[in-house]
């Protein structure tokens, strides 16, 4: 059970000596930067020609976010498909396939999502590397199938995102977003991942299923290990990374398991005794489909809207004008601001798909087998879509953006309740830590896959619990 998150760049990565700066030296430079910022827009770096851009090589993810935005804007200008090559990676038991395609605009991810029957999930859509079936299905589920199997698992997991389901989790959401802020306003300063961020859909994901508080640590900790394969933080270098992996996935399908057991004989009110009753529509999920649906909910469910949470303070801090406008009319502004977070963030950076048979796609003849990796990052920042796209607007609209994916059977799932908590966060935040800022740089996640924030220091003034 290779982890699908890993594509060989992100695996890569761990091999890699970049050097971050830390401590001390890193704030100096985030509070120049900070104090050097008086425009209103991203000033990306075209420092790499056309021919020069590979975005299979680690180092390129490395590459501050200026350049690779950069870059993907020369490609969208200049070759807007290119074919790039799969590389080797030492000590990773993964051997370098043939190569892909690569969507860096709008209009082609749009066409390719609107069509599965050409370009398939089924030969793996997390993960750019050619993995036995069975690893696909079991860390990335219905994600990596096509119809019938896709649909009829689809509409199974439908259950918990109906709305009246969501409905239900409505007090859910707002009485966690509230503890949230309560367990950290006295303190004045925290890591506003673990402590703000995280909790949030990690917490409403594991209310869904019913998993015990006592079990919540583990699962946020195995879920940190899948997504962050390739980071130095969550491995010692590739060999280790699928082992730890796998390690993770069984403990996070044991715990399913035996919550499976648990409501056979003792139904209760949550997602999982729903997706296990067979007198239902569609019947039931076995038990590896519902271990393997688990996984996918705790990390793809999970890291979309803490990302997103993140990718969003930190945009509201660097540019304050966009935070004003919010803060003057939150409930005005709320739709807008959510969408323009998820387009700005856009926390997944690719999918992939293949091709069933011979197609041309923009203009470019591809062959039957053929893979084609879809990037949302570079569609989110599509000059023929947006206005001034290198500029975060929470009043931009319309907002056409593919951070949920793009349109067909595969679009997100849950992007109602991630747009949900992403509101409620956001309106206790403005509300009731008004003045807070990230006061350091953001420790990125090494990944190609992922636009994760590992930690982000900050600052507020310091408050009240509810509670008290």
């Amino acid at each position: 059970m290779i982890p699908l998150w890993a594509s060989h760049a992100q695996l890569a990565l761990a091999e890699s000596n970049c050097p971050v700066p830390d401590g001390d030296g890193a704030k100096l430079a985030y509070a120049l930067g900070r104090a050097q910022q008086k425009e209103m827009f991203m000033k990306i770096q075209k420092s790499l020609k056309v021919d020069e851009i590979d975005v299979s090589d680690p180092m390129f993810w490395a590459r501050p976010l200026e350049e690779r935005e950069g870059a993907f804007a020369v490609l969208r200008a200049e070759n807007p498909i290119p074919f790039v090559r799969e590389r080797e990676i030492p000590d990773v038991p993964i051997p370098p396939g043939p190569g892909y395609w690569a969507l860096t605009r709008h209009a082609d991810i749009l066409e390719t999502s609107r069509r599965p029957e050409i370009y398939c999930s089924g030969k793996g859509a997390t993960s750019i590397a050619d993995l036995p079936p069975e690893f696909n299905e079991f860390f990335g589920g219905m994600i990596n199938m096509d119809d019938p199997r896709h649909g009829h698992q689809r509409r199974i997991v439908s259950r918990g995102f109906t709305p009246r389901a969501l409905a239900k989790l409505e007090a859910d959401v707002s009485r966690r977003a509230d503890d949230i802020i309560d367990n950290v306003i006295e303190r004045g300063e925290c890591d506003f991942v673990s402590d703000i961020a995280a909790p949030l859909p990690l917490g409403i994901i594991c209310d869904m299923m019913g998993i015990p508080e006592s079990q919540r640590k583990m699962v946020f900790e195995k879920t940190n290990i899948i997504l962050g394969l390739g980071d130095p933080d969550f491995g010692e270098g590739p060999a280790g990374l699928i082992a730890l992996a796998l390690g993770a996935g069984s403990e996070l399908a044991a715990l399913m398991n035996e919550m499976a057991e648990l409501r056979r004989k003792s139904p209760g009110d949550d997602l999982t005794s729903s997706l296990i009753n067979a007198d239902l529509d569609e019947g039931a999920m076995t038990g590896s489909e519902l271990a393997s649906f688990f996984v996918l909910l705790v990390v793809a469910g999970n890291e979309t809207t803490r990302n997103a949470i993140s990718h969003g303070m930190k945009a509201l801090t660097d540019y304050p004008e966009e935070r004003r406008k919010w803060a003057t009319d939150f409930e005005a502004t709320a739709s807008t601001a959510v969408e323009e977070i998820i387009r700005w963030a856009s926390p997944v950076i690719h999918m992939r798909r293949t091709c069933t048979r011979h197609t041309t796609l923009g203009g470019q003849e591809m062959k039957a087998g053929d893979k084609v990796v879809l990037f949302y990052s570079s569609a989110n920042r599509d000059e023929k879509v947006f206005t001034d796209p290198h500029r975060f607007d929470v009043t931009r609209s319309p907002n056409d953006h593919v951070g949920f994916g793009g349109p067909g059977p595969h679009f997100c799932l849950g992007a109602n309740l991630a747009r949900r908590e992403i509101r409620v966060m956001f309106d206790r935040i403005l509300h009731r830590l008004p003045d807070l800022e990230i006061t350091g740089p953001p420790a990125h996640l090494q990944s190609n896959f992922i636009n994760g924030i590992k930690r982000m220091p900050c600052a507020f003034t310091p408050g009240k619990p509810k509670t008290q």
